[in-house]
């Protein structure tokens, strides 16, 4: 009877081990390799085009905190990482929030806020392009006013262009999370808020809140890591520029490893930016989910 038992389960690990083997195969070739290649070629002075590789130890990383344009593009990433995580997740919020309080035509008005996401990042830089060039400044004409709309050609107002462009495409996409979250919440919590007195402020600071914690944790890393790697909106609207004002650091990575032949230091930009996404997602999964504990 043991080894019946015992056959069975060798069966069904081995069913297991063909189910996982093809997704560890694509995850090791697609990520791991690609990783352990570029902390390789990190450690050397490569141009990416010739068969020697010169080994310079960690020259590169050292270079990294004496590279002024490195650190610029690092702190427009972060105002634009703290900038998305705080708008994106406050309006997604928001509009789950109204839609779940029953208005009418809700599936439109679901349907309309998550199209923008479906759209290629590409696609959208380059329509708010033409918003800010273009189509804005002709309704400045139509309606007689002098409202600046050319965000993406001033150094002082590129961020402020480049939020509004990346909250239209994916608002939406939050938002559906945070209804879904929403719409889970079981409706005997807020009846017995009710009969406990509280009004509708204390209700969703005290039930709605906490009972969205595991929503709340899934949005607030994934816009916070998703603003860290912004690179294809940038291409398409602002290269980089005016100037150097929206570079970010995969934009800057990209224009010194590939425009600059320069790949091993590019490779030590690109193993900066991972360690710092595994740094910020450790921190933030660590902090929120003890609040789902919590709550």
């Amino acid at each position: 009877m043991k080894k019946g038992k015992t056959g069975m389960q060798d069966r069904l690990y081995l069913q297991y081990l063909a189910l996982v083997l093809p997704g560890f195969i694509i995850f090791t070739i697609g990520l791991i390799i690609p990783l352990v290649l570029a902390f390789r070629y990190s450690l050397t002075s490569w141009n990416g085009m010739t068969a020697e590789k010169p080994f310079v130890g960690f020259q590169n990383y050292i270079k990294l905190f004496q590279d002024r344009e490195f650190l610029d593009s690092w702190w427009f990433t972060l105002k634009f990482t703290v900038g998305n995580t705080l708008i994106q997740n406050a309006a997604a919020l928001l509009f789950a929030v109204a839609l779940d309080s029953g208005i009418k035509a809700q599936k439109v008005y679901r349907t309309a806020f998550f199209v923008p996401c479906l759209i290629s990042a590409v696609i959208v830089g380059f329509v708010w392009l033409k918003m800010f060039s273009n189509v804005l400044p002709a309704v400045n004409d139509a309606l007689g006013t002098n409202f600046d709309f050319l965000l993406f050609g001033n150094p002082d107002t590129v961020l402020g262009g480049l939020l509004i462009a990346n909250n239209w495409q994916w608002i939406g996409y939050w938002m559906l999370i945070y209804l879904a979250g929403l719409q889970s919440v079981p409706a005997e919590l807020y009846e017995a808020a009710r009969v406990d007195g509280a009004g509708a402020v204390k209700r969703f600071f005290h039930v709605t809140i906490p009972m969205l914690a595991p929503a709340i944790t899934i949005c607030v890393v994934g816009i916070t890591t998703g603003s860290l790697k912004v690179y294809d909106l940038l291409v398409s609207s602002t290269k980089g520029g005016p100037g150097r004002a929206s570079t970010s650091v995969i934009y800057k990575t990209y224009t010194t490893a590939i425009n600059g032949r320069q790949y091993g230091y590019g490779s030590a930009m690109t193993v900066t930016l991972i360690a710092a996404l595994l740094l910020v997602a450790l921190i933030q999964v660590k902090s929120l989910k003890s609040r789902e504990v919590q709550a």
